[in-house]
């Protein structure tokens, strides 16, 4: 007797960070109350941080926060969400047999829900968090969810030195400089994390050092032509240096008229990058003395990202079988 009963599909879910719904005060603080209360991203006593967070943090940051977001809001939502989309349909084509959508990991299209969702439907799922690099701060809080809603599925850790991902990075850098000319310097500047983090064994900034050293070296460049930074400090305490805004203002000091920045540890281009990097440290940088900063876009929904992004997760399905 012939077996008739389905095969469960496969489902691709490309997972990124989260993004407000609106710029807003009111959804900026929906969404930083979902973000900054997972103890993943800020490890402060509960009791402590949760009070402060509600009564202190949203009321002080969510009307600014909105404000920044206004700056960079593209007609189709926030630039994170939008790009996130159009990768995860870049990517269904070239993965036949595989359904692929995008979640995040805060606010919406909910990570959670749509685990839960899978669950129900009996479909076999992959996670691929859009965080190049591992850390107990992003990527972990998204293997809670999976071990808390779906325990089945699996999950790509990070693809930090991925030959495809390296190559389109790389290409990507050459690509921006032949259009509009090359910096004195070239800034690979990527999301702190507080120096505790690290020392407590997560291995982001050993990744994050990787992955520069990889795409440096696919580019051709000498040691002195490149240098790692970090951004995006929050709170206090001794976060991983040096700081780019720091490092920008120190090149304009020393003389340096233009340099690139680019932020590979973003997936996808967001206010951390658009805000933060292209309006906020170009700023710094003229104030003290530089002429350009020339911030290299992500590779969002690029074609080469998507290959990149598909091999990743063929590999993980093929692991499967």
């Amino acid at each position: 007797m012939t077996d008739t009963t389905p095969t469960p599909r496969d489902v691709l879910l490309l997972a990124n960070l989260g993004t407000p719904s609106a710029p807003t005060p009111e959804a900026v603080s929906r969404y930083l109350g979902e973000f900054l209360a997972d103890p993943r991203v800020v490890q402060l006593p509960r009791l402590f941080w949760l009070p402060m967070l509600r009564l202190v943090v949203l009321p002080l940051r969510s009307r600014r926060v909105a404000h920044n977001y206004g700056e960079i809001w593209m007609d189709g939502g926030s630039p994170l969400e939008v790009h996130t989309r159009r990768l995860a349909a870049a990517v269904q084509p070239l993965l036949p047999g595989v359904h692929v959508e995008h979640v995040m990991r805060y606010g919406e299209p909910a990570l959670t829900r749509r685990l839960r969702e899978l669950r129900a439907e009996g479909a076999r799922v992959l996670v691929l968090p859009l965080y190049p690099q591992y850390s107990t701060t992003t990527t972990a809080s998204m293997a809670d969810v999976i071990a808390r809603e779906l325990p089945a599925a699996r999950m790509v850790e990070d693809y930090h030195v991925d030959p495809d991902w390296v190559r389109a990075v790389a290409e990507s850098i050459r690509r921006h400089r032949e259009h509009h000319g090359r910096g004195e310097r070239l800034l690979f500047s990527f999301h702190g994390i507080p120096q505790r983090v690290v020392d407590q064994g997560d291995p982001y900034e050993r990744q994050c050092h990787a992955s520069a050293r990889a795409i440096a070296a696919e580019l051709g460049l000498a040691d002195g032509e490149w240098q790692l930074t970090f951004q995006s400090r929050f709170g206090g305490g001794k976060w991983l240096s040096p700081a780019t805004d720091a490092t920008v203002r120190a090149l304009a000091g020393e003389g340096v008229k233009r340099i690139d920045v680019v932020c590979p540890g973003f997936s996808a281009d967001c206010l951390e990058t658009l805000e933060e990097i292209s309006m906020q440290n170009a700023g710094f940088f003229r104030e003290a003395g530089g002429e350009t900063l020339s911030y290299i876009p992500c590779l969002n929904d690029e074609p080469a990202h998507a290959r990149a992004i598909a091999g990743l997760a063929q590999r993980g399905f093929d692991a499967w079988r």
